[in-house]
């Protein structure tokens, strides 16, 4: 879509359908957005949510999946049973963001597919770049054109879209690592030195905390579950932090990993490494190759 009226042409009969239905309807929407929605539904407007928090205009991955299960929850307590949501996407303005972004709407099909959800993407065309556009064609399974829906043949599998998605080097991984260690000996003593060399690039304590708990349950990943030598790498510039860590084995091939917990609500059981790293990080990226795995976490300083 293009335009204000482009925008009501496809969103408002999507949303008043829902109201009819009796459905549980939420707008994840900017606010300009939901304004707009809200002038043109009049009275009808109250029985709309609004809330961020189910997309990632408000939330990492994770929580977003979070919470829109939270908001099935409720749909099935009442009403038609199903929920229906009206998101705007907008992935922020760093091509970073963007990859995130893309594996989220990919996967989110997948893991919500037979939940009792109809959901809208909206694309704007005069807020995104054409390559993040572009990208709606792969990731949705049907499209909208005018009053009608089409499958979408352009749709890519998630299994096989995601892992395709270009992996380019962070810019502060060409100059010299702030720390490296080669085979850590121990998993308690690559924690100790992560959170040393983390407080020293990190000024804000609550940041420090989450990237090093994150971390740490990714060192124990490998640590427990890859093969040893276990190594580490930290780069930092200021504005960004990166952390790869790196064993030798190369089995890992699943993209889902890390949008929900691997053993479910029961934390108790683990599992928690990857899901940890994507509620607390702003990027991590799995890097199988022939040498080793390598996880990849990166975030701004704040």
């Amino acid at each position: 879509m293009g335009s204000e009226s482009e925008l009501l042409a496809v969103a408002l009969p999507f949303v008043e359908a829902g109201l009819s239905a009796g459905d549980l309807v939420a707008l994840t929407c900017p606010p300009d957005t939901v304004a707009l929605l809200a002038r043109e539904l009049g009275p009808q407007a109250g029985a709309v949510e609004s809330d961020q928090r189910l997309s990632l205009l408000g939330s990492r991955a994770p929580d977003a999946l979070a919470m829109c299960s939270r908001y099935l929850e409720r749909a099935a307590a009442s009403g038609s049973g199903r929920l229906r949501v009206l998101a705007e996407v907008d992935f922020g303005h760093d091509p970073a963001d963007w990859r995130e972004g893309q594996r989220y709407e990919s996967v989110s099909n997948r893991l919500m597919g037979t939940a009792p959800l109809d959901a809208l993407c909206l694309y704007d065309r005069r807020r995104l770049d054409p390559s993040v556009v572009e990208s709606a064609a792969a990731t949705h399974p049907v499209l909208v054109e005018g009053s009608g829906r089409r499958a979408n043949p352009a749709f890519q599998d998630p299994g096989t879209y995601v892992p395709s998605l270009p992996l380019p080097r962070e810019p502060v991984e060409d100059g010299e690592p702030v720390f490296a260690v080669d085979d850590a000996r121990t998993l308690a003593g690559l924690r100790h030195q992560l959170g040393a060399v983390l407080a020293s690039l990190v000024p804000g304590r609550d940041q420090q905390g989450d990237l090093h708990l994150a971390l740490s349950e990714i060192a124990a990943n490998a640590f427990r579950h890859g093969v040893r030598p276990v190594s580490a790498r930290v780069w930092g510039d200021g504005g960004h932090v990166v952390c790869r860590i790196t064993d030798r084995g190369t089995s890992y091939a699943d993209p889902f990993s890390g949008f929900v917990p691997a053993h479910g609500l029961d934390l108790s059981r683990g599992g928690m490494g990857l899901w940890l790293a994507r509620k607390l990080w702003d990027h991590v990226d799995v890097l199988p190759g022939p040498a080793g795995l390598s996880v990849r976490l990166s975030s701004r300083v704040r």
